[in-house]
């Protein structure tokens, strides 16, 4: 098996709203692929801009998270505050302002359904079948320097894999393991995309056999609520938004 991640060179996507229909039309796909795009030409594509002299970050970050933990001073060198926003933990809500040129650029406001509308579009398109879209951003882990990635959408790919009940080695049975099979692979295309000035909004994997494809696949059957979630203590430090 023969696995490649093609990074896609593309124009400059601007802000405020920029369609990249011709973008995806200039894609070479084939059955079985899996396409990565950057949640921010997602969120810009569909005019999820604010220009940033008309709102300060902090009020539009909790507009748009669902847990919102205020920046106290003295805590490391970080302005940033916490959040949880559709049900991920990610600081400022996903909101980016870097090559945004002077906007800030929010998470398309349903990443499931933005990725479907590209996969059904791309697989009339190329009459294919089996297509996987994934949306993406970078993301901070706990205790470590550095940034990778994560999905925050999809469609056509089945994310998780269910090993309870499976035996280990020694024959002792697995009782809460699921496997994460979809963001080892984002957080390679996160990597391959970069974070300055690319310009590669876009990443291919081809040849990949290790994921299902799936037609009714989503984050849904991804995210975990945090009142069931391992780190819930650490999650209920962060306060609910009153909407």
């Amino acid at each position: 098996m023969k696995l490649e991640f093609i990074p896609v060179r593309t124009r400059i996507v601007h802000p405020p709203k920029d369609d990249i229909t011709d973008i995806i039309d200039s894609l070479d796909i084939k059955d079985g692929d899996i396409v990565f795009i950057t949640s921010k030409i997602m969120g810009i594509h569909e005019g999820r801009t604010v220009k940033t002299d008309e709102i300060a970050k902090e009020d539009l970050i909790r507009k748009e998270a669902e847990r919102y933990l205020p920046y106290v001073s003295g805590t490391g060198n970080f302005h940033v505050n916490l959040t949880v926003t559709q049900n991920v933990l990610i600081p400022a809500a996903g909101i980016d302002e870097s090559n945004a040129d002077g906007y800030f650029v929010m998470w398309p406001k349903d990443p499931d359904a933005s990725c479907r509308k590209i996969r059904e579009y791309l697989i009339k398109k190329h009459d294919i079948k089996n297509l996987g879209v994934v949306a993406t951003d970078s993301h901070t882990t706990p205790l470590r320097w550095g940034v990778t990635g994560i999905s925050i959408g999809l469609a056509g790919v089945e994310p998780l894999k269910d090993i309870r009940g499976e035996p280990d080695l020694f024959g002792r049975l697995m009782h809460i393991t699921k496997v994460d099979l979809i963001d080892p692979l984002t957080s390679m295309a996160v990597l391959l995309m970069g974070e300055s000035d690319e310009c590669t909004p876009i990443v291919i994997l081809r040849g990949y056999q290790g994921i299902p494809f799936s037609d009714t696949a989503s984050m849904r059957d991804f995210k975990i609520l945090p009142s069931e979630d391992l780190y819930q203590a650490l999650i209920d430090v962060i306060p609910k938004v009153e909407k």
